[in-house]
């Protein structure tokens, strides 16, 4: 019997779905009907004779062959994707500049950059590093082109890219330090900062003392002083260093809210070059973080 071809539109579709969170806006996305898309599903679910969605209440989640076909999906388009950057590649000149915060850039981000640069060697690509609200403000004085953020995805240039979950870091100590004191020490970075509100405000619900005992603006400061017993913090779980240990659920600590992962920017870009920049940190960043996502479709 012959192996169907799966069609490459559908696929990228199905990607979108998952991307942006819902059929209506993968639709927007891709430039199609809903019921266009709906109609890729259901070709994709014939030739693979799986069903890919199932009904969660009143959201619609991937089944377990839907999370399979996702999977290979991407891995398929970025071949294809790869494939044509490799040849259109020295063809795309300009400059792009981008930014991103620290936790992110210390893991997996300047990887994907270089990347980029080997595939597109005419970009020049200008990278700053600094906080949310700080690239964010950047962005809109024009001094940026694209930013990878975290807590704000209420703006109206939001792609949300991912929802992480937000996590109590310390020394491998810190439980010890934790049970001996009746005052929480906190390393947090100095106001305005939405992880620092988030986890004052479950202190304070909880009815648990806290004091702000190492203040930095340095997220590389802020790791050195959780790692010296100086406080414990809170981040997302993506790109804690090793030696500081978890701390989520356990000794007392109350429980965090999520926090969005959001590409912020034109969501059509004019120039070639930062089209493909685009694509790139969202493939990448889709990859790196979908095993701490977890959030159903809505």
């Amino acid at each position: 019997m012959q192996q169907p071809n799966l069609d490459m539109d559908a696929l990228r579709t199905l990607a979108a779905i998952l991307r942006l969170g819902s059929l209506a806006r993968a639709a927007e996305r891709v430039g199609r009907s809903q019921s266009a898309v709906s109609q890729q599903m259901r070709k994709l679910e014939a030739q693979l004779g799986q069903p890919l969605f199932r009904k969660q209440g009143r959201r619609v989640v991937l089944t377990e062959a839907g999370d399979r076909v996702h999977a290979y999906a991407l891995r398929i388009l970025a071949l294809n994707d790869e494939a044509v950057h490799t040849v259109q590649g020295a063809s795309i000149g300009g400059t792009v500049r981008f930014g991103l915060p620290g936790d992110f850039a210390e893991s997996w981000l300047p990887a994907a950059l270089g990347q980029f640069k080997q595939a597109h060697p005419a970009v020049r690509v200008d990278v700053e590093v600094d906080r949310n609200g700080a690239l964010l403000e950047r962005l809109d004085r024009g001094e940026l082109d694209l930013v990878l953020a975290m807590g704000h995805a209420q703006r109206a240039d939001a792609e949300r890219l991912a929802t992480l979950p937000m996590t109590w870091v310390g020394a491998q100590d810190a439980a010890k330090r934790l049970h001996s004191s009746d005052v929480i020490d906190l390393a947090l970075y100095r106001p305005p900062c939405f992880f620092r509100q988030a986890g004052t405000e479950a202190l304070d619900k909880a009815g648990l003392a806290w004091r702000p005992a190492y203040l930095t603006s340095s997220l590389q400061s802020l790791w050195a002083g959780v790692a010296a017993g100086l406080g414990i913090t809170l981040r997302t779980s993506a790109g804690i260093p090793s030696g500081l240990t978890r701390l989520d659920g356990r000794h007392g600590l109350p429980p965090l809210p999520r926090v969005d992962v959001c590409l912020h920017g034109d969501s059509e870009p004019a120039s070639p070059a930062l089209k493909q920049l685009r694509r790139t940190v969202t493939e990448h960043a889709l990859a790196e973080l979908s095993g701490k996502n977890g959030k159903p479709l809505s």
